[in-house]
């Protein structure tokens, strides 16, 4: 029987998974991972199983951590992920977390567009850490992603969006998130990208501030490839700040529907 072990090809007799570990597991604490999924439940073998033995608390192989992750997600839908690019425009407390989320969700790509540092107002909502005060917030988040999968390819611009750079900046992405502060360049992004990217999807936030009311918290498609998260309502100002649950919930309803939207793709 031909399997694969370790991410190379060996004919084997054994036909148990806890036999064949036992022999080859120098430790009984190594992770087993069969087909992706980690486990030390006895499986039949067959043909074509691909099988890793990794010692606990290290970091995987770049084969053995993408059939875990594979496996995690299912299969088609990662193979579909790992080889899309998203970008994120604006790293505050929507889009650093969309940026985690579809690190985390396999997702192979990322393109990271801010122009600040991480400041202490920051840390009440934004995936930033007190030893990221002061780094430029592309730079802190590449360093926390490459933390979570250093497989993962992060490309990140350090600037300000503007008329004269979106049609350069977004060229290889398939899906553009779009997390301003900021409401007029939140419209100036909305109302130039398609006139480069008309096939290209644009996914907004509007209206996340304050707390309570999650369910309010939605997503709308608004035209062709142009979609809108939020409850396009509760805008930050004084007496209704932003607060990390909401804005969380918000960058989940990104996150998520760019999930959907590439694995429709």
């Amino acid at each position: 029987m031909k399997i694969k072990f370790n991410a190379k090809e060996i004919d084997t007799k054994i036909s148990n998974s806890l036999d064949f570990f036992k022999e080859f597991s120098k430790d009984e604490n190594d992770v087993w991972i069969i087909n992706g999924f980690a486990t030390k439940e006895s499986y039949q073998l067959k043909d074509g199983d691909e099988l890793f033995c990794i010692p606990k608390n290290t970091l995987p192989p770049k084969d053995a951590l993408d059939a875990m992750m594979r496996a995690r997600h299912t299969p088609k839908l990662h193979d579909k992920l790992k080889v899309c690019s998203v970008a994120v425009c604006g790293l505050g407390g929507l889009g650093s977390h969309i940026a985690i989320m579809l690190a985390r969700s396999g997702v192979g790509n990322l393109n990271l567009i801010d122009f600040d540092i991480v400041e202490p107002s920051n840390l009440n909502r934004q995936s930033y850490m007190i030893e990221d005060l002061g780094k430029f917030k592309t730079e802190a988040l590449k360093e926390q992603i490459s933390k979570i999968n250093p497989f993962i390819e992060v490309r990140i611009h350090t600037l300000r969006i503007d008329e004269n750079n979106i049609k350069d900046l977004f060229v290889l992405d398939d899906i553009v998130c779009e997390a301003f502060d900021s409401a007029a360049a939140k419209a100036m992004l909305a109302q130039n990208f398609h006139k480069y990217f008309e096939d290209k999807i644009l996914i907004c936030g509007s209206g996340l501030a304050g707390y309570g009311d999650s369910n309010s918290i939605q997503t709308r498609k608004i035209a062709n490839n142009f979609y809108v998260c939020g409850d396009l309502v509760n805008a930050a100002k004084p007496g209704n700040g932003l607060m990390s649950p909401r804005v969380n919930i918000c960058a989940g309803h990104q996150a998520n529907l760019v999930l959907e939207l590439l694995a429709d793709k």
